[in-house]
């Protein structure tokens, strides 16, 4: 069987940033740090610290967890929330535009709860000069009236934990950063963790599901939780359609290769950024502008959702002069390099 891939495609399944779709079925998060799978060491230093703090009956210190998307940050959240026995307020940083916004957010929690900030990187830089007396003092600074008659006032918050979750840790400022007491980073699964994690799926899907098939899904998940769950609800239709409702090594294979999703987790997308710089470029190395120009992609997204795989894999070089292939992926897609595409290599076959 041949299967012609679209390099048209935007929809990418395997992308790790949330979709509708994500939050469409049974809720598939853990709620309990057992249920909890991977990201061994946050988790056993995240117990400690919750355990100490509900014996000392205080708030956990603010905790900021960081790494690339799709990892379970929010999830965790809710899973210390759930630990601590406290309620949990959810927004994110472009959500909230204006130093009332905040305010409000804060004066209505109450003692021990938690503010959950995604993407807090973002956060105005109005908004996050707010948040320093707040989380050291527990303190809201506010302004009433203008000019002359200007008067600061200062409220008392109860205490609470601030936990915020952002891909780009860099992009903080550090008096922001370093007011977090507890810093995580989460770190890219392994397939045999990934395993677990679509055979707990498939169960509270009530899909049949063997080591083969779950395994099959995992190693072409990325490392990504948020991916291998999306990549499991869709082989579980092919499953459901053309394999009696199991999902097998053959189905999960059957359905990926449909999907356009090679045996790394690649999709077509993520083959035309290589293809273009190992034949337009010569294998590199080229620029990040003149690369997206060339397949019509922002730069921003390149850098962000691309490339980070594609280096973790082996696949791709970042250099002061610009990007560059390496041999694996030269082998990867059976190109030699100084060498035009055939026709065969733009098709992806059994």
């Amino acid at each position: 069987m041949s299967i012609e891939f679209d390099d048209n495609f935007s929809d990418r399944i395997v992308t790790s940033s949330q979709t509708p779709e994500d939050e469409s079925e049974p809720s598939l998060r853990p709620k309990t740090m057992a249920e909890y799978i991977g990201q061994t060491k946050a988790k056993d230093n995240l117990s400690v610290f919750i355990e100490a703090a509900r014996r000392r009956g205080e708030p956990l210190d603010h905790v900021l967890l960081y790494g690339p998307p799709g990892l379970g940050k929010t999830t965790l959240a809710g899973i210390i929330a759930n630990e601590m026995d406290v309620n949990i307020r959810v927004t994110s940083g472009p959500a909230i535009e204006k130093a009332g916004d905040l305010a409000a957010l804060l004066t209505n929690l109450s003692e021990n709860d938690i503010l959950f900030i995604d993407e807090i990187h973002r956060l105005n830089r109005s908004v996050e000069e707010i948040l320093y007396p707040a989380m050291e003092d527990y303190a809201l600074d506010i302004i009433i009236g203008k000019g002359p008659s200007a008067r600061s006032i200062r409220l008392d918050l109860p205490k609470f934990t601030l936990i915020g979750a952002t891909t780009r840790a860099g992009q903080m400022t550090s008096p922001l950063r370093d007011r977090f007491g507890v810093m995580l980073r989460l770190e890219l699964y392994s397939p045999e963790e990934l395993q677990m994690i679509v055979s707990r799926s498939a169960d509270i899907l009530q899909v049949e599901a063997d080591p083969a098939g779950t395994y099959e899904i995992a190693r072409r998940s990325r490392g990504t939780p948020r991916i291998a769950n999306r990549l499991l609800r869709r082989v579980r239709d092919f499953a459901q359609v053309q394999f009696d409702g199991v999902i097998t090594q053959k189905a999960a294979d059957t359905a990926l290769r449909a999907l356009e999703i090679d045996e790394l987790g690649l999709d077509s997308i993520d083959r035309r950024m290589l293809r273009s710089i190992m034949t337009t470029f010569g294998g590199g190395p080229v620029g990040l502008e003149t690369l997206a120009a060339t397949i019509g992609e922002e730069a921003v997204t390149l850098e962000d959702v691309y490339e980070p795989y594609l280096m973790q894999i082996g696949f791709l070089n970042r250099t002061p002069r610009g990007r560059c292939v390496t041999a694996l992926a030269y082998d990867h897609l059976d190109i030699r390099p100084n060498t035009p595409l055939t026709p065969d290599q733009l098709r992806f076959t059994d």
